[in-house]
């Protein structure tokens, strides 16, 4: 599986609700107690710091058992994982890598949310030892801080791409005034002013009450020469179901103004809506947690959170890194290579500045469920693309 990409064993952190929309499955019961505190044998050591209680705790099982079969399905890996309870908090966090430092530990993986993050980043970087945690906020990534998750961002230049490239120029957004709203509102600007379409207005609302921003969009959204021929709405399943009734009750047709969004589009409840049919939205291919799945299900009887792929990769990509690069194997050089590593959602890179890029898929809503419009492609282009 080397082709220009280093290859792993087989390639939202969880900071707001936002996520818990990806995680279909029911998520995997909490580690008991007396679970073992290394997995693997090998020499070189790597911690894995997780919430395996308090909040948190089920997701933080469910990465760890990812992280396990990672390990068993890696070629001679030659790991050691100390894994380490933060507790799903700051403090423990920062005992956490203390501790798995002091035991010789030479990259940190996770945690999982962003004050985690940070904690854990205090600690490890002043130590000249990375960080691959699973953090959805961007804001906690730095140099040497990486993010391996589900970035908003990424989506968002996905399918403002894909939208421009399918003729459709103008936009008006509807944005919830949350920490996501904002985050992709910034992003929203970025992409829409990069590919050279026009942002005709913009209108913000309280979570769950977007109908007077409808209404004041309504003019420039609907009737028989609309302004705008494309709608970005990102929002959760439960927005979207307050927003789609308020847009078909102002007239919108969503054949004339495409509706366009980001991953958190990817539920059922979405494609049932009227006011989104034939609406695009960008997301990781499902067929390679499908696999993962199958897997994960027969070694651990039970099914993975949506997230546990990043627990697998992060894992994958040490052991691969390991093999390949020797002492150089977590240098920041070695994991900001901007080609990129294949794994189990696409490939992905780390940028210098700690976020990251992976390929997406944009999916068409039709009749109660998706199609793909545009596939993944296999490589990065130089936009992250």
């Amino acid at each position: 599986m080397l082709a220009g990409l280093l290859a792993l064993g087989a390639c939202g952190g969880v900071d707001s609700p936002v996520v818990a929309t990806r995680t279909a499955p029911p998520e995997a019961p909490a580690a008991p107690p007396g679970e073992p505190a290394t997995l693997g044998t090998g020499s070189v050591k790597v911690a894995l710091i997780l919430p395996l209680s308090g909040p948190g705790a089920a997701v933080g099982a469910s990465l760890r058992n990812a992280a396990d079969l990672a390990l068993q399905e890696s070629q001679s890996p030659d790991l050691k994982l100390l894994v380490k309870d933060d507790r799903g908090t700051p403090d423990g966090a920062r005992e956490a890598a203390a501790a798995a430092l002091a035991e010789g530990a030479e990259l940190v993986i996770g945690p999982l949310f962003a004050a985690t993050v940070q904690s854990a980043a205090t600690t490890a970087r002043p130590a000249g030892k990375p960080v691959i945690a699973f953090s959805t906020d961007a804001s906690v990534a730095a140099r040497g801080v990486y993010l391996l998750s589900f970035l908003p961002q990424p989506e968002v230049d996905r399918i403002i791409d894909e939208t421009t490239q399918g003729g459709r120029r103008s936009f008006v957004a509807l944005i919830p005034e949350t920490t996501y709203g904002n985050a992709v509102e910034a992003q929203f600007r970025e992409a829409v002013a990069r590919r050279g379409g026009r942002v005709v207005a913009i209108e913000r609302y309280p979570a769950g009450n977007p109908a007077a921003a409808i209404g004041r969009l309504a003019p420039l959204m609907t009737g028989p020469a609309p302004q705008a021929d494309a709608l970005f709405l990102p929002d959760t399943p439960d927005g979207l179901s307050a927003a789609g009734a308020a847009l078909t009750r102002a007239g919108f047709n969503p054949a004339r103004v495409r509706p366009v969004g980001t991953a958190v589009w990817n539920d059922p409840r979405v494609f049932a809506l009227p006011a989104f049919q034939g609406g695009w939205f960008a997301a990781a291919d499902p067929a390679g947690f499908t696999g993962f799945s199958q897997r994960y299900r027969a070694r651990f009887g039970a099914d993975p959170v949506r997230v546990a792929t990043l627990a697998y990769d992060a894992v994958s990509l040490a052991a691969a890194l390991n093999r390949q690069y020797g002492s150089q194997r977590f240098a920041d050089t070695t994991l900001t290579n901007p080609s990129g590593f294949a794994g189990i959602d696409g490939t992905f890179r780390f940028r210098p500045e700690g976020t990251s890029d992976r390929t997406l898929a944009v999916f068409e809503i039709r009749g109660g469920g998706t199609t793909v419009v545009s596939p993944a492609p296999r490589a990065l282009g130089p936009s992250g693309m």
